[in-house]
């Protein structure tokens, strides 16, 4: 009984997966929702805007960046100020990229890379710049860091998730000649309420909430947006853990640390601890982060930073971090601190801006069903009508429509949205899977007859290798079109993919032995 489970585990292999994607595609294990779900939907199957409607903008961000610079990590603050009053641009506007890597001889190697996002700057203007600080660099090209990009497309997504936009995603793609763009789609907006949500910028400010003999007061304002010269990428270490380094500039640093000092924050020196969250009306003195009139996040002081302030040391320096729980509360502080700016702004004259209305969506899923029911039923008519018997016919539609089941159950579990292009590949699935049952079932039947499981085995082995050649092939085809990101082509090449593991594994061999069972059955 085990060596006959164990010979044929293909069919319980197939069979889990199905339940699996039975569960997945229906719910029953609280599948995800996100990009295009419809509340009414039987499923949850998600479609992307192609289906759905909706909005996609896909655009480079501006800026320039000059790469490998003589800048070294102790001068990044002072460069970052000086640049930014030689360009006559916010300081948040100029950002520095410190990388750490390997060389050949094993030595750690810090290398320094200079952005500027302010999109009315040339390239002439911060070469200008950079040859007047005397910075070297590499080479200078467009476009921003991959910090600035990936922080960008972080906000970008913070701030459809605070607008409600159900399903908006945000993400970073890359062009084969190596341009990088930001790739934006949210289903159900048009073009100019999503092209709105991406230039507003909300308010934030720092607040002082501090006890003042007679309960509690608040110093509003004691940093606005316009004083943050630096938000740093939210960190861990085993020093001080999760935080989020921030530096000030010079004209704020000066009244901020005089107004630590007398509203009690530092505490004399010995810093504070907040509990604002859990008991405002019984807390230490705190620093509020307030966006849009909206407490969210509180913090106390270090005892380090508040002997600092005491001493007027702090605002030589401008450097201060604020301590979180958690990398995850850092990263959400750090997202509230930018109040939802970009730092890097969408250059819209070189992307484009594409929108789907619902109904056209509606039409597009129509008509991507149609052709998926189209190539089964043409695949079916023409395997039968090849092989005459649906003992042989049969289990190949069964096979075909299972490969899709299950691709459909993993993009359910995924939560990866379905368009034409995803559709395409499902296409793709079928063509290619029936062409290799075909394959089996001509070296198996159009042979001498079958007498034994042996000589069945040994045609099926002939046969599975000419498909498992086939299928690496194609594999190796499609592999760039995954890696390169190549926006909707991307959705066909990992179906496509998926589609002809799950059938070289497992429908195919389940196929082989369901052949087995009625041919060799017959002839002995």
């Amino acid at each position: 009984m085990i060596d006959k489970i164990r010979h044929n585990w293909q069919f319980g292999a197939l069979i889990l997966l199905l339940l699996a994607s039975t569960v997945f595609l229906f719910g029953l294990a609280g599948g995800a929702q996100d990009v295009g779900q419809q509340d009414d939907s039987l499923t949850e199957l998600q479609y992307g805007i192609e289906l759905s409607g909706g909005t996609e903008i896909r655009a480079p961000l501006n800026g320039y960046t000059a790469e490998d610079t003589s800048v070294t990590s102790g001068q990044v603050t002072t460069v970052e100020s000086q640049l930014a009053d030689e360009l006559d641009v916010p300081s948040n506007e100029v950002n520095i990229l410190e990388e750490t890597s390997t060389n050949r001889d094993g030595e750690q190697v810090t290398t320094v890379h200079i952005d500027v996002t302010d999109p009315e700057i040339s390239r002439s203007e911060f070469e200008a710049a950079l040859s007047a600080q005397e910075i070297q660099y590499d080479t200078l090209r467009s476009g921003v860091t991959d910090s600035t990009r990936e922080e960008t497309v972080t906000v970008i997504e913070d701030k459809i998730n605070k607008a409600g936009l159900s399903g908006g995603t945000a993400r970073s793609v890359q062009s084969v000649s190596g341009e990088y763009f930001v790739l934006v789609q949210v289903p159900g907006e048009d073009r100019e309420s999503v092209r709105s949500l991406l230039e507003e910028r909300g308010v934030v400010r720092i607040d002082i909430y501090y006890p003042d003999g007679e309960g509690y007061s608040t110093e509003e304002g004691v940093l606005t947006s316009s004083e943050f010269q630096r938000i740093g990428s939210p960190t861990e270490n085993a020093q001080v853990g999760p935080h989020v380094p921030v530096t000030v500039t010079e004209s704020a640093a000066t009244t901020l640390q005089q107004q630590v000092v007398d509203t009690g924050l530092s505490g004399n020196g010995s810093g504070s601890r907040c509990a604002y969250e859990a008991s405002p009306e019984s807390t230490g003195a705190c620093l509020l982060t307030v966006v849009d009139d909206n407490v969210v996040y509180s913090s106390g002081m270090a005892p380090n930073l508040a002997q600092q302030m005491e001493s007027g040391d702090w605002a030589g320096d401008r450097n201060f971090i604020i301590q979180t729980d958690s990398i995850e509360e850092a990263n959400e502080l750090s997202l509230n601190l930018r109040a939802g700016g970009l730092p890097a702004k969408l250059n819209f004259d070189d992307g484009t801006v594409n929108f789907i209305s619902g109904s056209q969506g509606e039409r597009f899923l129509q008509y991507g069903l149609l052709i998926g029911i189209l190539a089964l039923l043409g695949v079916s008519l023409k395997v039968s009508y090849k092989y005459q018997d649906m003992r042989v016919a049969a289990p190949m539609v069964v096979s075909s429509l299972s490969e899709v089941y299950i691709l459909l159950g993993i993009a359910a579990f995924l939560g990866y949205p379905i368009d034409l292009a995803v559709i395409g590949g499902f296409v793709a699935v079928i063509g290619t899977g029936v062409d290799d049952l075909i394959i089996v079932a001509n070296e198996v039947l159009t042979k001498a007859e079958v007498k034994s499981n042996y000589a069945f085995e040994k045609r099926y082995n002939t046969a599975f290798w000419v498909i498992g050649a086939a299928a690496l092939t194609t594999i190796i085809a499609l592999t760039p079109l995954v890696v390169l990101s190549l926006g909707s082509l991307s959705g066909f090449a990992i179906f496509t993919i998926l589609g002809i593991l799950v059938g070289v594994f497992i429908t195919r061999p389940a196929y082989g032995k369901t052949l087995q069972a009625l041919i060799v059955k017959e002839n002995q």
